[in-house]
């Protein structure tokens, strides 16, 4: 478990909601705890979709992947186990006093997780490889596979810090909007990486999806377009944010990271 969640990364999920948390004036253990049941939560993903019956890799952040560091029944069980420990985290008293802010972050994470979320995302990328039939590969399909399976972990990211920070509809729906384009750029700007990085640079295997068949929006719109997608969904993220004024800098300089971003 230390080997998948402490071993690098960029943090990026639990950066958002800390620093959403802070847009709502909350600060503290609880922001931070509920930034670690996020990465927890995206950890034990990565250990299981670097599995030999997912994706078969043998390098994550730079380092053997945790079945390759171990073994795959180890892989399995830890992945199982980060799972769990992201939603006691979340449920735990010292997160929130609150027991309903509590419960409703912990079934914001199950969802953003789950069939409607993460999972249901992974289950669509394996059909993309043909696994079940003919792969599919529109525009909206891949679009909506990249919203579940990359998207909703980074949407529910800054929810939670609305959340935690007590925020009205009106302000959770901003946020929400700011998470969803934020998302969708991280998934464009990963798939232009795959294509122009190398495996030493950003720490894992690339070019997977060229491989196994599987189209992205860099087939499908060209890398010109890929480059138009990203910039435009910059500026819808932070249009977004334009009701917050000057406060949410540090989220408009995040989504514009996340384009530049180099690994």
């Amino acid at each position: 478990m230390r080997h998948a969640a402490l071993g690098g990364g960029k943090r990026l999920r639990p950066f958002l909601a800390i620093e959403t948390a802070r847009l709502f004036g909350r600060e503290g253990d609880g922001p931070l705890r509920v930034g670690c049941a996020i990465e927890l939560l995206h950890c034990y993903s990565l250990v299981h979709d670097d599995l030999p019956s997912m994706d078969d890799d043998d390098l994550r952040r730079g380092r053997p992947t945790v079945h390759r560091a171990f073994d795959e029944a180890t892989a399995i069980l830890a992945g199982d186990a980060l799972q769990a420990l992201a939603f006691e985290v979340l449920a735990e008293a010292v997160t929130d006093p609150d027991p309903t802010v509590r419960s409703e972050l912990v079934l914001g994470l199950a969802r953003a997780s789950g069939l409607g979320g993460m999972v249901g995302g992974q289950l669509l990328d394996l059909s993309a490889e043909g696994r079940y039939g003919p792969a599919a590969a529109t525009e909206a399909e891949v679009r909506r596979l990249q919203m579940m399976k990359t998207g909703a972990i980074l949407t529910f990211s800054v929810e939670a810090g609305a959340i935690l920070g007590r925020a009205d509809a009106v302000a959770r729906s901003g946020v929400a909007a700011y998470g969803r384009a934020l998302g969708a750029a991280f998934q464009v700007a990963d798939d232009i990486l795959d294509r122009e990085s190398s495996a030493e640079a950003l720490g894992k295997r690339t070019g997977k999806d060229q491989e196994k068949g599987k189209a992205t929006l860099v087939d499908l719109l060209g890398m010109d377009g890929a480059r138009r997608e990203c910039r435009d969904l910059v500026e819808t993220a932070q249009a977004a944010l334009d009701g917050f004024g000057a406060r949410a800098q540090v989220l408009r300089d995040a989504v514009r990271f996340v384009v530049e971003r180099e690994v």
